[in-house]
């Protein structure tokens, strides 16, 4: 046995293994390197790659234009029907307000309030009590209140116009 692989005691030992820091610290490097690339790469193409894009002839989407103010007009007198319950003698009272963005629109609404309070009390008597008891009924009748209005004025005016219909009063009894 040779001197440098025994200890003193005569136990041999085996041969130190050399530190492996060079091949860490390289990787360390490396991932501090790509993080700052990437992050540098990133900032410069949010800044001046819009410009550039543009400049290669890529389209740059057209911002929507803001949406008109909402205008609201109430359907009066309050409709009262007698719904169409044959075991009990039942009514159902309900304001309406419908909301569109166009004034035009709204004035066509006015003036074709006759022909679309009609279709909307023939459709608010075929009701049942128990269809419009609860949430999903009310929403299912403001549906199809919408879509009867919509109907009415694209086939007047060639466009639905109204976009929503509120009931800010619904009573039954």
């Amino acid at each position: 046995m040779s001197a440098a692989a025994a200890d003193e005691g005569g136990i041999p030992q085996a041969a130190p293994v050399p530190k492996a820091k060079a091949p860490v610290l390289a990787i360390i490097v490396a991932v501090v390197m790509s993080a700052a690339a990437s992050g540098g790469a990133a900032f410069w193409f949010s800044s001046h790659g819009a410009p550039a894009a543009a400049a290669h002839g890529a389209e740059a989407k057209p911002a929507a234009p803001p949406k008109a103010p909402a205008q609201y007009l109430a359907l009066e007198p309050v409709f009262t029907v007698n719904l169409e319950d044959p075991d009990a003698s039942r009514f159902l009272q309900v304001e309406i307000q419908v909301m569109a963005r166009d004034a035009a629109a709204l004035e066509a609404l006015k003036t074709h309030q006759p022909r679309i309070r009609n279709a909307l009390l023939l459709l608010l008597g075929q009701q049942k009590s128990a269809q419009i008891a609860d949430r999903a009924g009310k929403e299912k009748l403001q549906a199809a209140v919408l879509a009867e209005i919509q109907k009415i004025l694209k086939d007047e005016t060639g466009k639905p116009g109204v976009e929503a219909v509120y009931f800010t009063s619904f009573v039954t009894q």
